[in-house]
């Protein structure tokens, strides 16, 4: 399948999505709404990554890109932590549109933009001191240098970009451990399969658009091609936890989802903090 029609089934795949997820109780707008100081669970993660990387104020009166932003409650948390000149950037126009009435229903002045991240650089005209993307995101990019690029060129001088991720040791295992069943290394195309449901509570049986085509990125190509973009990393993170139980053994824990005590120790998130610099590389 041409690249282009891939991107055109995921995109349809994401509007059903968000129909569904705008209801569901794991996201809990109505909830998130009722309490103007709720912060996602999903930004409290990235925040912990990102805090050592920023001014002791965090992201208060920073500017601010969420790429693959979906249905907004993870950009809204960051504007209620005090960032600026709020950006989302998301493939999905019908993510954007529910995005925007939450973002109404909160006060909430921030700018949505539809298109494709990897080529986010074309589509917004400014720079921004922080970008940020996690929970579920990079493995929809079928390849990651325009994404780094992008990246690069829409930060400031001196400006931080914090990327918190599925680790990519869980895609060889299918998310079905303990076994490697699947590529780890990137560069191998697209792997597609269908699925009527998605990782929201009773949520199967109600996506009509039921065609995933999903792209492995190992950690190798993901630092690779910041660096390559010029970028500079200052922090490579394997962690213990995950924003969603991808798979039965996990438990909860208070970042999300772990592995018991006794199961083997292997990482299911991964996070990256890089900057450009305040001068061109040589």
């Amino acid at each position: 399948m041409h690249e282009a029609e891939a991107i055109a089934a995921n995109r349809a795949n994401w509007d059903d999505r968000a129909d569904v997820h705008i209801r569901s109780a794991m996201y809990d707008v109505d909830g998130f709404l009722n309490d103007p100081t709720d912060i996602s669970q999903v930004v409290q993660n990235d925040l912990s990554v990102l805090a050592p990387h920023l001014p002791d104020s965090g992201v208060q009166d920073r500017s601010l890109l969420h790429l693959q932003c979906h249905i907004g409650t993870d950009t809204i948390s960051w504007a209620r932590l005090g960032a600026i000149d709020v950006h989302g950037v998301d493939l999905s126009p019908k993510s954007l549109h529910h995005a925007a009435r939450i973002a109404q229903a909160d006060g909430r002045d921030i700018a949505w933009v539809e298109g494709d991240v990897r080529f986010a650089s074309s589509l917004i005209d400014r720079h921004f001191d922080t970008i940020v993307t996690s929970a579920g995101t990079i493995l929809w990019l079928p390849e990651l240098e325009h994404w780094a690029q992008s990246i690069h060129d829409l930060l400031q001088p001196g400006g931080v970009f914090m990327i918190r991720d599925d680790h990519p040791i869980l895609g060889a295992m299918e998310f079905e451990p303990w076994a490697i069943t699947d590529d780890y290394l990137g560069g191998g195309g697209a792997r597609t399969y269908e699925d009527s449901g998605s990782y929201t509570e009773n949520s199967a049986g109600l996506i009509a658009h039921v065609t995933n085509h999903e792209w492995r990125h190992d950690l190798g190509e993901i630092v690779g091609s910041l660096l390559r973009a010029g970028l500079s990393i200052e922090a490579l993170i394997e962690l213990p936890y995950m924003d969603w139980p991808a798979f039965g053994d996990l438990i909860p824990c208070p970042q999300g989802w772990t592995l018991p005590a006794e199961s083997p120790r292997i990482p299911l998130n991964f996070a990256i903090v890089a900057r450009r610099p305040d001068q061109p590389q040589a």
